[in-house]
């Protein structure tokens, strides 16, 4: 997965809640849960993620988080999937730059 995200930029990985973390720019955009990955979403990108036929990542039966599985056509167009990537990690920076200091 590195590997076909690696035109976004930088990427980093941490193992977490027995899943993997991905970052770029230092910002938390994905993660990969029983291989499955999952990207960062909001309200703006809901529509999309739906139309997609997206689901939300809810571990362990919780709600629903603000993590979508990536687009099943995505998977097989590295093009498209680095689009979806981008989009997630603006996401992530405008919620960065959102949250109090």
């Amino acid at each position: 997965m590195l590997e076909q995200l690696a035109p976004v930029g930088p990427l980093t990985s941490r193992k977490m809640f027995g899943g993997v973390g991905l970052y770029a720019q230092g910002l938390f955009f994905a993660l990969i849960d029983d291989d499955t990955l999952y990207l960062k979403g909001d309200d703006a990108l809901r529509p999309d993620f739906e139309a997609a036929g997206s689901t939300q990542f809810a571990p362990f039966g919780m709600s629903p988080m603000a993590y979508w599985t990536a687009p099943a056509e995505a998977l097989d167009d590295p093009d498209l999937m680095v689009d979806w990537a981008r989009r997630s990690i603006a996401v992530a920076a405008a919620r960065k730059t959102r949250k109090p200091k």
